[in-house]
């Protein structure tokens, strides 16, 4: 059996019953399910629908997303999530690079690297060394006045965790952020790189190894491995090239308002939901949701 879920911004709920009901009787689904009035609905399907893609397309034009995934095992056990652009609304290198006075090239290299053009190691040397003598107390200023938590995020977390899943922020950023993002947020762990500092400032460089796409991966099979679930019960969620094999290994990979050349290589999008997506998409409802 399958499943297909409906679903929409929950800053602007527009989900019509009238468009999930004649979506039911076309693909001759079982009744709908309202995980949250106007938000997200779902319906049982026994086969995937031959023009999913086709209403996918139509739908994403009046901002609603559709997935359809297996039914059996989607609640998940373990969350593994990408930082930038992902569970905060920024880049963390691009706005220190704004600080430094660098901002539009290291933002260019960032969106070329995110994109899948660049190589996410090579071009994270050549951001990070754009930052050198950059103050190091720079850092908290970023975090107090520029990082903002991407919607949904804070609900997403607790809920897992209150159903006994695991937590873990695995970043190509920097431990400077992912420290104060998953306590902030909630998670069991984070890992990411460590900016080198000299005397109170950046010296340009990264400490090795680069945590990068292979990283994710690994960090996917070594948290799952010693948590003693298969990686079939693992949720992962990102938004970049760096991010697809971790999203490609684990049961359900989202790209989340990810980069067109990344989203067309994933079977699961969200594009206009927010991080709730995650848990409609495990067959949560609202009421289900844990106090953050």
């Amino acid at each position: 059996m399958y499943v297909a879920t409906l679903l929409t911004n929950p800053g602007a709920p527009s989900l019509e019953p009238s468009l999930v009901e004649s979506l039911r009787n076309a693909w001759g689904g079982g009744d709908a399910v309202w995980l949250n009035p106007d938000v997200a609905a779902e319906f049982a399907l026994a086969q995937v629908p031959a023009n999913r893609w086709d209403v996918w397309a139509e739908l994403q034009e009046i901002g609603v997303d559709l997935v359809v995934q297996t039914a059996e095992g989607r609640r998940k056990k373990m969350l593994l999530a990408d930082m930038d652009s992902t569970m905060i609304q920024q880049e963390c290198i691009d706005e220190l690079a704004d600080e430094a006075g660098v901002g539009d090239r290291v933002k260019d290299i960032t969106a070329r690297a995110m994109n899948g053009e660049l190589d996410f190691e090579g071009a994270l040397i050549e951001r990070v060394g754009l930052l050198r003598g950059l103050g190091e107390g720079v850092i908290l200023k970023v975090l107090n006045d520029r990082i903002t938590l991407m919607p949904g995020g804070l609900e997403l977390v607790a809920t897992m965790r209150a159903n006994g899943a695991y937590a873990a922020l695995v970043s190509g950023g920097f431990t400077a952020f992912t420290a104060r993002v998953a306590s902030m947020l909630g998670f069991d762990e984070n890992r990411a790189n460590t900016l080198l500092v000299e005397d109170g400032r950046l010296n340009g460089d990264v400490q090795r190894p680069i945590l990068g796409r292979q990283a994710k991966v690994d960090a996917l099979v070594q948290i799952s491995a010693r948590l003693g679930i298969a990686e079939a019960e693992v949720i992962a969620v990102g938004d970049g090239a760096n991010d697809l094999d971790m999203l490609g290994r684990a049961g359900t990979g989202v790209a989340l308002h990810a980069k067109p050349s990344v989203a067309a290589q994933c079977d699961v999008r969200v594009n206009h939901g927010d991080l709730t997506a995650l848990l409609y998409l495990q067959g949560y409802s609202k009421d289900e949701f844990a106090t953050p």
